[in-house]
């Protein structure tokens, strides 16, 4: 049985690094860090791990549904979603993660856009 990205690069505890890195970037870029004042870093760490690894096919899960609704009040724009994806992809790559890897998370962060962004 084919083991999950998840699985391969350490479950929840490597994640939770990753996402942590990510993070940092995301405070530093002026198109990402505004989403991220009056935030619990904390909690928004947890909660993205979990969504991460569900993304690296881990045993989170979350519905689309889930996504629209506790995205749908941040105005989340096309060019912050994309500059999120592109410091994910960074991050990945400082942890050595597969270019084939990256690729497949990219994908399926993708593949959730029109759950993210808001619409209008």
């Amino acid at each position: 049985m084919k083991r999950s990205i998840f699985e391969r690069y350490g479950g929840f505890a490597k994640v939770n690094r990753v996402v942590s890195s990510f993070y940092d970037k995301i405070l530093d870029s002026a198109i990402t860090s505004p989403y991220c004042s009056n935030v619990d870093m904390r909690c928004l760490i947890d909660h993205q791990t979990r969504f991460i690894a569900s993304v690296m096919g881990g045993p989170a899960s979350y519905t689309n549904d889930q996504l629209e609704r506790s995205h749908a009040r941040l105005a989340i724009t096309e060019s912050a979603f994309y500059e999120s994806v592109n410091l994910l992809k960074e991050t990945l790559e400082d942890y050595n993660f597969e270019t084939n890897d990256i690729q497949t998370i990219e994908d399926e962060l993708i593949s959730c856009k029109n759950f993210i962004v808001t619409r209008g």
